[in-house]
């Protein structure tokens, strides 16, 4: 909400606003008709498929009315054409993980970690073996625990810690 207040501009006549962050989101017509603004920008949000965004659109009254139409055109049209023209950054979502493993299984290991885009935060030895912690993408969790086991003929486990 400091975000919003900081982005529009006090002299203007609206600041309308909306946000989606997950299953959280919000919108402001900012004095204009209900559902005329604030929903149409949520619109363009969900029409581009977009998580983790604001967007703010700035409107001074110039004296010519634009009726309900106009305006839901005009503010759900500016925020697309924001949206479709703004760099995207791609979010993607990490599972922190533990596994432990023979010294004759670690080569098979890292390899697969390499595979499956894991990072590996620390490897602690012992007189059994090695164990790592590591995060990978979420998605490729389940496909890395598989080829851990299978690497190992179910010898290695993967034990998520978030």
């Amino acid at each position: 909400m400091d975000y919003l207040r900081s982005a529009g501009d006090a002299a203007a006549t609206h600041n309308c606003w909306a946000y989606r962050i997950g299953g959280s989101y919000r919108s402001s017509d900012d004095g204009e008709p209900a559902g005329t603004a604030g929903r149409p920008i949520l619109a363009a949000i969900d029409g581009h498929g977009l998580d983790a965004v604001v967007a703010v659109v700035t409107r001074w009254y110039g004296g010519i009315k634009l009726g309900a139409g106009g305006l839901v055109r005009a503010y759900g049209g500016c925020a697309a054409e924001c949206l479709r023209n703004a760099p995207k950054i791609t979010v993607e979502v990490r599972q922190r993980a533990r596994l432990h493993c023979s010294f004759d299984d670690l080569g098979s290991v890292h390899a697969l970690l390499a595979q499956h885009q894991a990072e590996k935060h620390s490897e602690q030895f012992d007189v059994d073996g090695a164990t790592l912690e590591i995060d990978a993408p979420a998605s490729l969790m389940a496909p890395l625990a598989d080829g851990l086991r299978e690497a190992s003929r179910g010898r290695i486990e993967l034990e998520t810690l978030d």
